[in-house]
């Protein structure tokens, strides 16, 4: 652990405040692995006097910044991803140790940082804007995207590095400064990452506050963020719950917001669907990150005739999960982040039962020498109604609810029966079925797929859902946008000065 640490440029003592110089002079925060229960290394929170200085700071670097050519900005962008190449081994091993996914979930959430920084840096000479035909003579009309300003990114614990790469990356080609408020459970992953951008900054000579950093209390520092009318953007993963407050003051304040909250993703699985292939998918998506994916499986829709089966062979596969250590070679599943989340699941489980549910398999605290530290479990199925009240509820841990329908516009309903409207997914080798879950009149989340789970999206493809997930768009496609102002321009190349809609105003 010392040997990654000491790579990453990490210390027991750590300060969490980062501007173009380290400060931080708060409260001390104790990282602790969920592996094993202990700890890391310590943080020195920034306190609200800081923050404001964080944050003049990070303003002054955007306005040299947006003034950069697009094509320069992705240059730096460039020599990111390429440092997160050189690092990728130590900052994924990081990630497991401090997050608790098992270790090729760690490297594939730096891969993903990666991947998102070549797309920016081709995205860096493809900012378009279009041009539209006046209707008055002599005259063009175009629209340009500007740089917008101080964007704010909050950040969960369960993808502790690949979200802020996704808004910074972004924002950084579009010309913004990012300000990055990680969550307090995983804060040493976005120390390294905001050390890797600073060697970077400085070998490109730019200024590394455009890469700020603030690791502080959410209710002092992280709500005068939320409040702060020199970010005019706040990009937000996290809770539904969350989402509703960062929505409510940030909207007061007329400012943007990009959110990407919970989910409550289902697969249908229809009589038609290749079983063995739907099992990988299933168990991948709901078991993977011990079910703490915002993309993770929470619910599967069997058509009656195929139900029995393919819960035999989920439990089946469920029995051959290895759980335990994330960095040990093997392992499938490893801890929840905390013994909080190990509390929620137990207590999301009795109460399946109180409303009628049935557990299938798992869903039992392991302990004992091969599990220290409290946070591991054995992942649950169970037999659900969509209604129940904990099923409309995310709960964010291994838990998979098994539920039934006769005709596909009953699977329909079902699935789209839920506040949150992320991630979906069908299996079916019916061409109808498969189109017709992809209409207006089927899917209603943001990400809907045909023959894969509902984990694993790629960076090229907006990611983000509807209703109470927020509506935000991350990543790629068009995503770029929200990181920038538009702006409509109107040319007069004549000596003339017609008004639009015909409108005649004196001689």
């Amino acid at each position: 652990m010392q040997d990654i640490l000491g790579k990453l440029g990490l210390e027991g003592q750590n300060l969490g405040g980062f501007c173009g110089d380290w400060m931080g002079s708060g409260d001390s925060l104790d990282s602790k692995s969920p592996i094993d229960g202990k700890k890391i290394a310590s943080v020195t929170q920034v306190t609200e006097a800081e923050y404001d200085t964080i944050v003049d700071r990070a303003h002054q670097a955007f306005l040299k910044w947006r003034t950069t050519p697009a094509p320069t900005r992705g240059e730096t962008v460039r020599q990111l991803g390429n440092a997160l190449r050189e690092h990728k081994d130590e900052l994924g091993a990081l990630v497991t140790l401090e997050m608790g996914k098992i270790l090729p979930e760690g490297g594939g959430e730096v891969q993903e940082m990666i991947d998102i920084c070549d797309f920016a840096v081709g995205l860096s000479r493809q900012l378009y804007g279009l041009t539209m035909p006046s209707e008055r003579p002599g005259h063009r009309m175009a629209e340009q995207w500007h740089p917008l300003g101080v964007v704010g990114v909050i950040s969960a614990f369960n993808f502790p590095v690949a979200v802020w790469s996704w808004n910074s990356a972004l924002a950084a080609v579009c010309g913004d400064a990012t300000l990055w408020k990680p969550s307090s459970q995983t804060p040493l992953t976005a120390i390294a990452c905001i050390k890797i951008a600073e060697r970077v900054c400085k070998a490109t000579g730019v200024d590394p506050a455009i890469f700020s950093l603030v690791i502080a209390p959410g209710r002092t520092v992280g709500d005068k963020l939320l409040h702060d009318k020199r970010i005019p953007l706040v990009s937000a993963t996290g809770s539904c719950r969350m989402g509703y407050r960062v929505g409510e003051v940030v909207g007061k304040r007329l400012g943007r917001t990009i959110l990407e909250l919970g989910g409550n993703n289902a697969i249908i699985v229809s009589p038609e669907a290749d079983l063995k292939m739907a099992i990988r998918g299933i168990v991948f998506g709901s078991v993977g990150t011990a079910g703490q994916r915002c993309t993770s499986t929470r619910r599967i829709i069997a058509h009656e005739s195929i139900r029995d089966e393919l819960v035999e062979k989920l439990i089946s596969s469920y029995k051959q999960v290895k759980i335990g250590d994330p960095l040990a070679e093997g392992t499938l599943m490893g801890p929840l982040i905390d013994t909080g989340a190990v509390d929620t699941m137990m207590a999301a489980i009795e109460t399946i039962k109180k409303e009628g549910g049935k557990i299938l398999y798992g869903g039992e605290k392991l302990d004992g020498d091969n599990y220290p530290g409290g946070c591991y479990v054995t992942p649950c199925i169970a037999e659900a109604k969509n209604e129940y009240q904990i099923v409309q509820d995310e709960t964010f841990a291994p838990i998979l609810y098994i539920m039934t329908y006769k005709t596909f516009d009953e699977a329909i309903a079902i699935h789209n029966g839920v506040p949150q409207g992320l991630s979906s997914s069908i299996f079916t080798r019916n061409v109808l079925e498969a189109e017709q879950f992809l209409t207006a009149a089927g899917s209603d989340c943001g990400i809907a797929n045909v023959n894969i789970g509902t984990s694993g999206a790629e960076i090229g493809g907006a990611f983000g859902g509807e209703k109470e997930t927020g509506g935000g768009r991350e990543s790629g496609s068009d995503a770029w946008k929200a990181y920038m102002r538009r702006q409509t321009n109107t040319i007069n190349y004549t000596n003339e000065l017609p008004l639009a809609q015909g409108i005649k105003f004196g001689d």
